[in-house]
C-alpha cells in the first residue's frame, strides 16, 4: 500500500471502509479544554498542533454576542452561555404555537458567503478531507425553534405540523447542500441528537415516522452527487443502524463506549459503516 497518502485521502479511504496506512484522525475540544490548550501551547490555532486530517466547512459561521452571556445563532434563537461555554440554553422560542403563519426560516446564504466559508479553506488546504456540515440539521433545529418539550408534544397531537416543520427545515437543508456541492467536497456532515442514555428521545416509531423520511431526501441528494454522508448523534441510537446505512450512511460519530457495546457493534458493521470514537 502508498503510505505516500494525502491525508484527504486516507481519511476518504478510511470513510469508505477501505485499507490505510493508518488511522487518521480530527481531535474537537469543548471550550474549557480549547482555552487550556491554546495557553499551554501559547497560538490560538491549535488546528495545527494537532495535524487533524478533517476540515469542518460551516457556512452559518458564528454566533452573534448580544451580552450579558447570550448569543443569537442564525435562525434568530438566542442561547445563554453563563454556565454551558459551549452551545447554552435556549432563552426564546421563535414558534410559540403549533403554526408556521408567522414563522419563516432564514434566506439560504449567498455565493460571496459561500466562496469565503468553503471555497477559500479548501484551496488554503487542499491536503484536509473536505467535509461541509450542517449543525442542529432537523431535529435539533426544530427543537431549538418550538422548544423540546413542545416538540414531542406535537408529535403525539400535532403531527401535522411536525411534519411542515420538519419538510420546511429539509427543504432550507437541500439548497444549503445543492450550493455546498458545487465546491468540490467529500463529504456532508450532519449533526443532530436522537439518544438518550438508554433510546431514542422520541422512541423509535416517532423516529420513523418524523425522521426517517427527511433524512432519506436529503441522503439521496448528497449520495446522487456521489459524495459520502456522516452523522453525529449522542446517545445510544444504534437501533437505528440499519435504516441508517440502509438511505446512505457513510460514517457515524460518535462511537459512545458507555451507552454501546462497541466492540460487538464494530463486528456487527465492520465494511458497512466507519466510525468515529467519542474523545471526551
Amino acid at each position: 500500500m502508498n503510505t505516500k497518502m494525502d491525508k484527504r485521502t486516507v481519511a476518504l479511504r478510511a470513510l469508505r471502509c477501505e485499507p490505510v496506512p493508518y488511522t487518521p484522525w480530527s481531535f474537537g475540544f469543548t471550550y474549557e479544554a480549547a482555552e487550556k490548550l491554546k495557553t499551554h501551547y501559547g497560538t490560538e490555532n491549535i488546528e495545527q498542533i494537532f495535524n487533524n486530517h478533517i476540515q469542518y466547512l460551516n457556512v452559518f459561521g458564528g454566533f452573534e454576542n448580544i451580552g450579558n452571556d447570550c448569543y443569537k445563532d442564525f435562525f434568530g434563537v438566542v442561547w445563554d452561555r453563563s454556565e454551558d461555554k459551549d452551545i447554552g440554553v435556549v432563552k426564546n422560542l421563535l414558534i410559540p404555537e403549533p403554526s408556521l403563519a408567522d414563522f419563516k426560516l432564514p434566506p439560504v446564504p449567498d455565493k460571496a458567503k459561500f466562496d469565503a466559508a468553503v471555497g477559500k479553506p479548501i484551496e488554503q488546504q487542499p491536503d484536509l478531507l473536505r467535509m461541509f456540515a450542517i449543525g442542529f440539521s432537523l431535529f435539533e433545529r426544530a427543537w431549538t425553534l418550538r422548544g423540546m418539550e413542545n416538540l414531542l408534544m406535537d408529535m403525539c397531537v400535532n403531527p401535522e405540523f411536525v411534519e411542515e416543520l420538519l419538510t420546511q427545515i429539509t427543504d432550507f437543508n437541500i439548497a444549503i447542500v445543492k450550493r455546498a456541492l458545487e465546491y468540490d467536497i467529500d463529504v456532508v456532515h450532519f449533526g443532530d441528537d436522537w439518544g438518550q442514555q438508554h433510546g431514542l428521545i422520541m422512541g423509535p416509531v416517532m423516529w420513523k415516522r418524523f425522521i426517517y423520511p427527511q433524512l432519506k431526501r436529503i441522503y439521496g441528494v448528497v449520495k446522487d452527487a456521489g459524495k459520502l454522508v456522516s452523522i453525529h448523534s449522542c446517545g445510544d441510537v444504534d437501533e437505528l443502524f440499519d435504516d441508517l446505512i440502509g438511505i446512505g450512511l457513510n460514517n457515524f460519530n460518535p462511537f459512545q463506549p458507555e451507552v454501546m457495546d462497541t466492540l460487538a457493534l464494530m463486528d456487527q458493521y465492520k465494511g458497512r459503516v466507519s466510525v468515529q470514537p467519542a474523545t471526551s
